[in-house]
């Protein structure tokens, strides 16, 4: 079996190849592992990379180093391929896939913790042909997680900072909804949203949680609905939309559906965001995906540790 460490030496604050080459060499010292590292150089490279070797047919454990972009890259490279299986170093600035496991997300930090993991598999979200691990998002938010760069670079901020700044921004000078045209498998609706995303897992945005009970490997997507509201409104729903207390919100205004695919059609530019990776579409069709992905992790780890 290989051990191949997919690394992005531009995700979060600071270089980390030192660190996870360094990481590689002691595996390859203590268990006599066959471990190689590949660096990636520019967007899209690790689905490259990961589906290459996948394709190989050979037994092959990877290791995404970087942040959410790179998880979601190699989870698009080897999603389907029986004999490929990964896993993440966390070096990115908000690693909120991460946090889908508790108290165990600090364990991904070494790679002594996770060689020998067992392998369990994980769903998707098929979002237009490119597989989604957490959450699809489509309107406001993902309009902050588009613009939320611009500041990640910045040493005052944290990513959850990072991702408040860009609310603000959003908030202030942008407008809130968009009118779309949704469908809920059969049920179609035609008004102004402010947005619509479909949860496989239950973070994004720095830590924000929109449905808490979501499970990343029980067949079900969770996709919730936002209607435009006034930006006073906005200010004053989103500290409960961002906890996953969407009951307490007023019916009118928010609604969960556990539609099986989902589509959105506009006149106008879409922005969509998949675990952190953003694109622009006029027509969006979510769904469970036909393929799952294999992960491995620290011995005992839970993807749904969190969930209520």
């Amino acid at each position: 079996m290989k051990h191949i460490f997919i690394i992005n030496p531009k995700a979060g604050k600071r270089d980390q190849t030192t660190r996870i080459l360094a990481m590689a060499e002691r595996l390859r010292q203590a268990h006599g592992l066959e471990c190689s590292c590949m660096l990636t150089d520019r967007p899209g490279g690790a689905t490259d990379m990961a589906r290459r070797l996948a394709e190989s047919g050979e037994e092959v454990r990877l290791y995404a180093c970087g942040g959410d972009g790179t998880v979601s890259e190699v989870a698009n490279g080897a999603a389907g391929f029986p004999n490929a299986a990964m896993t993440c170093i966390p070096a990115g600035t908000g690693n909120d896939f991460l946090k889908n496991f508790g108290a165990d997300a600090e364990k991904f930090t070494d790679a002594e913790n996770l060689w020998d993991g067992a392998v369990f598999p994980l769903d998707l979200i098929d979002c237009n042909g490119r597989y989604c691990l957490t959450i699809a998002c489509n309107g406001i938010d993902a309009r902050i997680a588009e613009s939320v760069h611009q500041y990640t670079s910045s040493p005052l901020l944290s990513g959850r900072g990072s991702y408040l700044v860009s609310v603000g921004i959003n908030f202030l000078f942008r407008p809130i909804g968009s009118h779309w045209t949704v469908h809920l498998d059969d049920e179609v609706l035609e008004d102004n949203f402010a947005l619509v995303s479909m949860c496989n897992g239950r973070y994004y945005g720095g830590g924000s949680t929109p449905v808490p009970q979501a499970r990343m490997n029980d067949g079900v997507l969770h996709t919730v609905l936002v209607k435009n509201v006034p930006k006073t409104a906005f200010a004053r729903l989103f500290p409960a939309y961002s906890a996953g207390r969407w009951q307490d919100l007023p019916e009118s205004l928010i609604r969960v559906s556990n539609a099986r695919e989902v589509r959105i059609q506009s006149e106008t530019d879409i922005v969509t965001c998949l675990d952190g990776e953003c694109f622009r579409s006029r027509d969006v069709r979510m769904r469970l995906a036909d393929k799952r992905l294999n992960f491995f992790g620290p011995k005992g780890c839970d993807p749904n540790a969190t969930a209520k």
